[in-house]
C-alpha cells in the first residue's frame, strides 16, 4: 500500500461472506459522506436525499439505497465523523440484507462512484497512521477476531486497552533517563567533568534488562493462549491413537479398526481442555513399512512430532512383553522427555502392569487409560496440563503477557543492545558509543508500538488482516 492511496476513500465489506440476516461495508475516507449523500435517500422513490456531511454523527439513519432510479435495499447507515471514528477519518457503515448479492451490489456501486476496495487490514493501519492506535493495539485487534479461548479473548483484550503500549512507554521512560544522563555528560566532555556514576548507570541497565528477561519469559505461556498447543498422538499401529482421539473429540472422527495401519495421514481437529486449546493430531502408527502410502504417512507423523508442543505416545499394555520393552525403549531414545508423556493403553484389558513396573526407568513417569474408563482420561488430562506448565493459566491472562512473536523479537533485539551498553561500558568506552548502544535499544522498544518502524513492516503486519478491518 503506498502512502498516496491512503489519501483514497475506500470500502469493504465488513461482515463475514455468505447468506445472513444483515451485511456491514464499511466506508473510510473523505469522499464518504459526499458519495453517500448522490446514492442514500430518506424514502422508497429517491425523492427526497439526505444530507450527511451536515447531519448529527455518533447516529443511525433509516433509508434506501438507489443506483439512480434503481432501488438496492432498504438499509441503516451509521455516521461516524472525523476525528471520532475508528480511522479518525469520516466514516460511514451501511447495514443492509445479507448475502452475496445485494452488498455486492452496493460495493459495486460505491466503486463506480470512485470509492476502492480496501486493502487488507486497511482500516486498521489509517486508525495507526492517524494516531487512534498503536502498533501493538492495532495487532491486538487481529488477535481478538481470532482468539478461540476466553484467556485467549482476555489477553487481546488487554492489549487492545493499552497494557502493553503502557508497559513499553514507562520502560522507554525509564531509558531515556539513562540516556539523558550519558548525553548530558558528552556536552561537557571537553571540561572533563563527570556527570554519570558508571557503576549507577550500570545498575540501572541491568535492572530494564532483568525487567525485560521476564517479560519475554511470558512468550512461551503467551503463545499457548493465543495460538494454542500442538499436541500430538503418536504409537505403534494398533496402540489405540484413533480411539483416544475420537474419545477427547466426542466423535467418531478416525476410523478405528484391528487391522494395523488403518490411519494413512495424520487427522487434525481443535477441542478445549480446562479453558486451553489444543490443537490435536492424530497420526499414523510409527512402523517400517512398504507400503508407499503409508510410508509417507508414517513420515508425515515425524515431521508433526517434530513441530509438537506435547506428545502422547501410547503403548498397547496388552501386546507382547518384547513389543513393550521395544517401545519402551523406543519412546526413551526417541522422544523428548519434557515435551512427551508415557501411557499405556487398553488398561481394562488382560495386561501385566507388574511387568511393566519393573521395566520402566525412575525417571520416567507413565500413566494407564482405558477409554471405558473416564476417570483414567481426565487425569491424563490434568497430566498433559502439568507437563507444559499450565496450571494457572486461566490466571495468567489478566497479567502482562507477550503473545506475539514480533514482539518477543524487539524485546529481545532491547536487551541485546543493552547488554552491549554494558560490555561498552566495563570496556572504558566513551560516552558516545554507550549513547548509540542505548539509542539502538529505544528504537527496538519503540518498533513494538510502531514510534519506529517502516513500510515493510506495517505492510507486512496489515496484510494478515481481513479485508473489512
Amino acid at each position: 500500500m503506498n502512502n498516496s492511496s491512503l489519501y483514497d476513500t475506500v470500502c469493504a465489506i465488513a461482515t463475514p461472506a455468505g447468506v445472513g440476516g444483515i451485511a456491514v461495508i464499511r466506508i473510510s475516507g473523505s469522499e464518504s459522506f459526499t458519495i453517500l449523500n448522490k446514492i442514500f435517500y430518506k424514502d422508497f422513490r429517491n425523492s427526497n436525499p439526505f444530507n450527511i456531511s451536515t447531519s448529527d454523527a455518533n447516529k443511525i439513519f433509516h433509508g434506501y439505497i438507489f443506483d439512480v432510479d434503481e432501488q438496492i435495499d432498504e438499509v441503516l447507515v451509521s455516521v461516524f465523523k472525523s476525528p471520532n471514528s475508528f480511522t479518525g477519518e469520516d466514516t460511514i457503515e451501511i447495514s443492509c440484507h445479507g448475502g452475496f448479492f445485494i452488498a455486492g451490489k452496493i460495493i459495486s456501486l460505491l466503486n463506480k462512484l470512485g470509492i476502492r476496495i480496501a486493502e487488507p487490514g486497511e482500516f486498521s493501519k489509517r486508525a495507526f497512521l492517524n494516531g487512534k492506535i498503536d502498533l501493538s493495539q492495532a495487532e491486538a485487534i487481529a488477535d481478538l477476531i481470532t482468539s478461540a479461548t476466553d484467556s485467549a479473548h482476555k489477553t487481546s483484550l488487554s492489549q487492545l486497552e493499552g497494557s502493553l503500549s503502557s508497559y513499553i512507554k514507562s520502560v522507554r521512560e525509564e531509558l531515556i533517563k539513562i540516556t539523558s544522563l550519558v548525553e548530558l555528560e558528552l556536552d561537557f566532555a571537553e571540561e572533563d567533568v563527570e556527570f554519570v556514576n558508571k557503576k549507577e548507570v550500570k545498575e540501572k541497565i541491568s535492572n530494564v534488562i532483568l525487567e525485560l528477561n521476564r517479560i519475554i519469559s511470558t512468550y512461551i505461556t503467551g503463545k499457548i493462549i493465543k495460538e494454542g498447543v500442538n499436541l500430538v498422538i503418536a504409537g505403534k499401529p494398533n496402540s489405540g491413537k484413533s480411539s483416544l482421539f475420537n474419545f477427547f473429540l466426542n466423535s467418531e472422527r478416525a476410523i478405528v479398526s484391528n487391522i494395523a495401519g488403518t490411519t494413512r495421514d495424520f487427522i487434525e481437529e481443535n477441542i478445549l481442555i480446562k479453558g486451553i486449546l489444543f490443537k490435536l493430531t492424530d497420526t499414523a502408527g510409527i512402523r517400517v513399512s512398504k507400503d508407499e502410502i503409508e510410508s509417507e504417512g508414517i513420515k508425515r507423523s515425524y515431521e508433526k512430532i517434530k513441530n509438537s508442543d506435547l506428545v502422547i505416545y501410547l503403548v498397547d499394555s496388552n501386546s507382547k512383553q518384547v513389543d513393550i520393552i521395544d517401545s519402551i525403549e523406543y519412546f526413551k531414545t526417541y522422544f523428548d522427555l519434557n515435551k512427551s508423556i508415557l501411557v499405556f493403553s487398553k488398561s481394562d484389558l488382560e495386561n501385566d502392569f507388574e511387568f511393566i513396573e519393573q521395566i520402566i526407568p525412575e525417571n520416567i513417569n507413565y500413566h494407564k487409560i482405558s477409554i471405558k474408563d473416564i476417570s483414567a482420561i481426565d487425569s491424563l488430562k490434568v497430566a498433559m496440563i502439568e507437563k507444559l506448565h499450565l496450571t494457572n493459566i486461566t490466571n495468567e491472562s489478566d497479567k502482562l503477557i507477550i503473545t506475539n512473536l514480533r514482539h518477543k523479537n524487539c524485546l529481545e533485539k532491547t536487551v541485546n543492545s543493552l547488554s552491549e551498553a554494558l560490555i561498552t561500558i566495563d570496556s572504558g568506552m566513551s560516552g558516545e558509543y554507550i549513547s548509540l548502544d542505548l539509542r539502538n535499544s529505544l528504537n527496538s522498544l519503540a518498533e513494538i508500538t510502531g514510534e519506529f518502524t517502516n513500510d515493510d513492516i506495517l505492510n507486512s503486519i496489515f496484510l494478515n488482516f481481513c479485508i473489512g478491518k
